[in-house]
């Protein structure tokens, strides 16, 4: 059982700069933040990213995105779609990990509309279902399930290769104001 498998586990980074100091959230916070925004790093520097290890690790830094860059006095971000968020970071890192010869990176950087992901992996193949229509595969094959949930989820879905070898997989998960949602139908019995 790896430390990810454990429950209570905190979430493993890996630093890309093994001189670097231990991983910062972008707003300056220290912690076992597992990745670095495109718009700030680790210790402040740019460049400095962190990869993360696991899914688990994913997940936990885009919803500290979310609570700390995305929501403000002024709007928080609706419980659905930071599930939506959760799933499509779930099935790109996972990609990456299974696919794409390991990730090599991970980013979440908030936007007026929502978040945008990116993953760096280290293989050059480009999966052909991720330019498909986002219909689930036919019958219970055990997997597959993976691209047409992004697309679905996803908006500005953008593949490109890394001069150094592998890619950048990069989405644009919308977000939504939970003030915005219409009251609850509340109904006399």
């Amino acid at each position: 059982m790896t430390q990810d498998e454990r429950p209570g586990a905190e979430p493993r980074a890996e630093r890309a700069d093994p001189g670097a100091t231990a991983p910062t959230h972008p707003t300056g916070t220290a912690g076992t933040v597992p990745a670095a925004s495109a718009s700030a790093s680790a210790a402040g520097r740019p460049g400095a990213a962190v990869r993360v290890t696991s899914a688990a690790a994913a997940r936990a830094y885009a919803q500290s995105v979310v609570r700390e860059e995305w929501n403000s006095s002024s709007r928080r971000a609706r419980e659905e779609d930071v599930i939506d968020l959760l799933l499509v970071v779930s099935e790109m890192v996972t990609n990456a990990i299974r696919h794409g010869e390991g990730i090599a990176g991970f980013e979440a950087v908030s936007t007026a509309e929502g978040i945008r992901l990116a993953v760096l992996d280290n293989s050059d193949v480009v999966p052909e279902v991720a330019f498909g229509s986002g219909a689930l595969p036919l019958g219970h094959l055990g997997s597959g399930y993976g691209w047409p949930l992004i697309i679905r989820l996803a908006r500005e879905i953008v593949i490109d290769r890394r001069p150094g070898g592998g890619k950048t997989i990069s989405v644009l998960v919308p977000l939504r104001d939970a003030a915005d949602l219409p009251p609850k139908d509340v109904r006399a019995g």
